[in-house]
């Protein structure tokens, strides 16, 4: 990316970049409920248990302290400068590019392909989100190096672990579909049925997200469960899956060592997604409109996922004008 803002980049971003205006309503509407913490030093969040009563003075700290990092609560607290009397928390997919098991770059950390490749596996999730679950109240957040998917339907916010848990494994497509069906008719066999002849439901999820893995990988993915031949004959048949031929792709690849593959992407698929955020109910995630100073970029709300590009989007001013950047051509 672009390298660590300085103290003095980091001042004149809050100081001449920042807005109140870029804080978004889901956060400004409750963040007097809300537990803040900053990290100064770039050694982690270690000045917790902030509270603001209004975004003023949220703008006055963050102009004065010029944090390298801020951080607000995903729970909503009666007493939030104690954690006290908790009261919901926002449902929460953590989706970095830097971490994703399988992406098509060679970088070490994160860039425009691997940054690509994470907002099409959380467009990708917002079907899931909408379509299968019917939440609606969906926000998305550009972090700096991945994606925020924060949720604030009532039916999730108001949900215990157990059940975030539960859901994480939907839309994630972290468990190989059964394929043993019930027969209606008394006495029948029952139907053995593939995940990817179920066009609906679970089957067709797990199925998108398996295909996506199949087709990104660059051949020499250290996974668990796929070994270097299986590996190989993977890339060499997924030409299959352009068509969704699936049927030919299994054939290609032998029933057993299909079997060993799906168990191994359903892993892949978990791994995708920071699972302890998501059920954690009193995580903190960092702040929208905030700097990422680690990457000199902004954490920005995505208004339009299909067409949100970060480097027109998130850049900060300073980063144009360093001798030593080129993002011209970006």
């Amino acid at each position: 990316m672009f390298g660590t803002a300085s103290i003095q980049e980091r001042r004149r971003y809050y100081r001449e970049e920042w807005s109140e205006k870029d804080i978004p309503d889901f956060i400004a509407d409750g963040i007097t409920k809300r537990e803040f913490g900053f990290d100064h030093l770039g050694h982690g969040p270690n000045d917790r248990y902030k509270v603001f009563f209004g975004t003023r003075p949220l703008k006055r700290f963050l102009r004065t302290k010029a944090p390298f990092a801020a951080y607000i609560s995903v729970a909503f607290y009666a007493n939030p400068r104690n954690r006290g009397g908790w009261e919901k928390a926002e449902y929460i997919f953590d989706i970095d590019a830097k971490d994703l098991p399988i992406r098509s770059c060679s970088c070490d950390g994160v860039c425009e392909i691997c940054l690509g490749e994470a907002l099409e596996r959380v467009n990708i999730m917002l079907d899931t989100l909408k379509g299968d679950l019917g939440l609606k109240n969906i926000h998305l957040i550009y972090s700096g190096r991945g994606f925020h998917i924060r949720i604030l339907d009532p039916v999730m916010m108001e949900a215990d672990s157990d059940l975030r848990g539960e859901v994480l494994k939907y839309v994630a497509g972290a468990e190989v579909p059964r394929s043993e069906y019930p027969n209606a008719n008394p006495g029948g066999k029952p139907y053995n049925l593939e995940h990817f002849s179920i066009p609906i439901a679970y089957p067709a999820v797990f199925t998108e997200k398996v295909k996506y893995n199949i087709l990104h990988l660059k051949g020499d993915e250290k996974l668990d469960g796929i070994n270097s031949r299986l590996m190989k004959d993977m890339v060499k048949n997924r030409d299959y899956l352009y068509d969704d031929d699936w049927g030919s792709f299994k054939q290609a690849i032998g029933p057993r060592r299909y079997k060993d593959m799906v168990n191994a992407m359903a892993r892949v698929n978990l791994a995708t997604i920071d699972a302890k955020v998501t059920i954690d109910l009193k995580w903190i995630l960092r702040l929208p409109s905030s700097l990422h100073s680690k990457v000199s970029m902004k954490c920005v709300e995505v208004k339009n996922p299909e067409t949100f590009d970060p480097f027109k989007s998130a850049v900060p001013k300073f980063v144009y004008e360093r001798k030593d950047e080129s993002i011209a051509e970006k």
